[in-house]
């Protein structure tokens, strides 16, 4: 009876000791003797203990950092570097397992590479473009790491450039440099506000001294109307009496701001009058 006691507990012991729980976040790859075995989705799993061992490894998102390093840029400036790797295992089976036998410490491996492949990219570029060019570096690093990690059953999800930082002295002198151009748009931007406002005087003198040259046209034109108007009465009433005429003018003149109204006894000129005014002199 004892034995079957022993046997029963060294049953359940070995039961126990073989139980595994894979969370959701993991995927498990079970190995016997040293050998791949199966595959282990989250859950409840059993392994025959000493023989059997399991591997869980993780498949959430995860990241690295690439470390600063100092890169040569072709401008021959020293720019220090530093970017971060974000990756993830794939969950499939064939992926985990890639993950794990086709590549020792995958996260080393992923941060040399990205070290590597940005001494490769920003050796190309000068210091001012490698500044100005992060999303096109970063899609250069993505493409590269990715096509090298998927051996690896790891899927690059994004790449991400922390800095690129040149030499101190160059960046005094890149400081000076922006200043300098902030001040020139400043300087232009305000020799532009001082030019449309010389603009703006300007053409208001152009309206001015048009409004004046319309008004002179128009009485000029007034007065040219006047003379018209004169010559067709000249026409109707002094053809063939010039001197008469000229006698009204004197006239006309004189009585401009004189109250008394002193007529000469010229009949002709008297009758002209009395015709310019609608009155008919009466007969003797």
């Amino acid at each position: 009876m004892a034995i079957y006691l022993w046997i029963a507990a060294v049953i359940i012991f070995i039961f126990l000791a073989g139980i595994r729980i894979v969370r959701p976040t993991h995927r498990g790859l079970i190995e016997r003797l040293g050998r791949y075995n199966r595959f282990a989705m989250p859950g409840l799993s059993w392994i025959i203990p000493v023989i059997e061992t399991m591997r869980q490894i993780n498949i959430t998102e995860m990241m690295v950092d690439a470390a600063p390093q100092e890169i040569i840029t072709n401008d021959n400036l020293n720019a220090r570097v530093d970017a971060q790797v974000y990756f993830r295992v794939k969950e499939d089976e064939p992926s985990v397992k890639a993950s794990q036998y086709n590549v020792n410490n995958f996260q080393w491996q992923i941060v040399n590479l990205a070290r590597t492949t940005l001494r490769n990219i920003i050796g190309t570029l000068t210091l001012k473009s490698a500044n100005s060019e992060r999303g096109k570096i970063n899609d250069e690093l993505l493409k590269t790491l990715s096509a090298e990690a998927a051996r690896w059953g790891i899927d690059i999800v994004r790449t991400e450039l922390k800095e690129i930082d040149p030499p101190k002295d160059v960046q005094e002198t890149m400081n000076k440099v922006v200043k300098a151009e902030n001040e020139k748009i400043a300087a232009v931007d305000f020799a532009t506000a001082r030019e449309t406002v010389a603009d703006g005087e300007r053409r208001a003198e152009i309206k001015k001294a048009e409004g004046v040259r319309q008004a002179k046209i128009l009485e000029a034109q007034g007065e040219a109307e006047a003379i018209r108007l004169v010559n067709e009465a000249a026409e109707k009433y002094f053809v063939g009496n010039a001197q008469v005429l000229r006698r009204l003018q004197a006239l006309e003149t004189a009585l401009q701001g004189n109250a008394k109204i002193i007529v000469p006894s010229d009949r002709d000129l008297v009758n002209v009058i009395g015709d310019m005014a609608g009155i008919v002199p009466l007969k003797k």
